[in-house]
């Protein structure tokens, strides 16, 4: 009995396709789905998540968003799902190196907002790069 995976982000419907199984980062750790798995939903954080299908394994580096597990469906809704051969590290560097750069320069008072955005800009990109970079090695 295959599970069915479907990842959207704002942007675009990124997969849907049945597959065998998922590792994803959660809130409180890696969590796996499997088919029949228990119905839940929970808090999906930066990472990795990895699929797979037919003895196959796919990567992806995912931001923020939620995750809803039924017995045949896992639905992750995130702000960010880039697979690894998708992931330009050397403009992912550049644009963490600008994130860091930033932070260091706000000034004390900034709007809250300003820095939470900048402070998620620094977990993209660190995400994408611990997934590429942990794919070269492989």
């Amino acid at each position: 009995m295959p599970l069915k995976l479907e990842i959207v982000t704002p942007e675009a419907r990124i997969f849907s396709d049945e597959v065998d199984s998922v590792v994803l980062p959660g809130v409180e750790g890696e969590m796996g789905v499997l088919p029949a798995h228990a119905n839940l939903v929970t808090t999906l954080t930066h990472g990795e998540l990895v699929y797979t299908k037919g003895g196959k394994s796919t990567h992806f580096a995912v931001g923020e968003g939620l995750v809803e597990v039924t017995g045949s469906t896992t639905r992750i809704l995130t702000d960010m799902a880039i697979g690894v051969e998708d992931i330009d590290e050397k403009a992912v560097q550049e644009a963490l190196d600008r994130a860091k750069h930033a932070l260091e320069n706000i000034k004390p008072g900034t709007d809250n907002e300003e820095v939470a955005a900048v402070m998620a800009m620094i977990q993209r990109s660190s995400a994408q790069l611990h997934v590429k970079r942990k794919r070269h090695t492989l």
